[in-house]
């Protein structure tokens, strides 16, 4: 028998979201739908971030807000990758026509990754609204974006939001082989040599399974959240230093 469909909560921009603990479960058509809106701010954003709660939603939907369980997330210590792509690396970190770049081109990663849709995913939920708002939120310094730039040409990169030391990946781009994996690994760099406990992949997928990634009950990912976005702000600043960590 097919799980009834729970009543769909609906908030505005100066409501409080619901607790996460009651998004719709998983036997029901939506699971980990908390609930959905008709605006999006970047001050609600922020606000359902700080409790684990993430927008996604395509072209001529209602905004959508979602918290499912389990939670897919990356531990910076439990990150894997290939031999191949660790040689990779290596050369990359060698050659001077190549630099990792923070926030130096925001816009250009989150259009970027808009034109590049998950696997299985006919167009994509990196709709205009939400890049106007992911923008604001960079410019108040909770979005950020890690760049892969070969030649003084941006070839791949990703995004991520994060508040403390809670940090939220988003999505990824590649324009040349391997790039967004170099992002990805660029960012566990930074995250490790600063303490940072988890990244947030919001859903399961092999491509980050691949990585080390994996689900966490709901309840033990918003416990860590709530902890680490009191701790003090990451900087943002990519030392070559960190690529010792990975590539050792």
């Amino acid at each position: 028998m097919q799980a009834q469909q729970p009543p769909l909560i609906w908030i505005d921009d100066d409501q409080e979201f619901p607790s996460p603990q009651q998004a719709w479960a998983a036997t029901s058509p939506a699971p980990g739908l908390v609930c959905a809106g008709r605006t999006l701010s970047a001050h609600q954003v922020q606000k359902a971030y700080r409790q684990g709660i993430f927008p996604w939603f395509s072209a001529g939907q209602p905004v959508l807000w979602w918290c499912p369980d389990p939670r897919m997330v990356l531990k910076p210590n439990d990150f894997k990758i290939s031999n191949s792509l660790r040689k990779t690396i290596r050369r990359f970190a060698k050659d001077a026509r190549c630099q990792i770049r923070v926030d130096s081109a925001f816009k250009d990663v989150i259009r970027a990754c808009a034109c590049s849709p998950r696997p299985g995913q006919d167009g994509t939920w990196i709709v205009p609204d939400m890049i106007e708002t992911y923008c604001e939120l960079h410019v108040q310094g909770l979005a950020h974006s890690v760049e892969i730039w070969i030649e003084e040409q941006l070839v791949g990169g990703l995004y991520c939001v994060a508040i403390g030391k809670a940090v939220f990946g988003e999505s990824m781009f590649h324009r040349q082989t391997d790039a967004s994996k170099i992002a990805l690994s660029a960012l566990v760099a930074l995250c490790r040599a600063q303490g940072v406990v988890q990244i947030d992949c919001q859903q399961e997928t092999n491509h980050l399974a691949a990585f080390g990634a994996h689900p966490i009950p709901r309840s033990d990912f918003l416990q860590i959240v709530h902890a680490e976005r009191e701790r003090e702000a990451l900087d943002w600043d990519f030392l070559p230093l960190y690529w010792a960590d990975i590539t050792n």
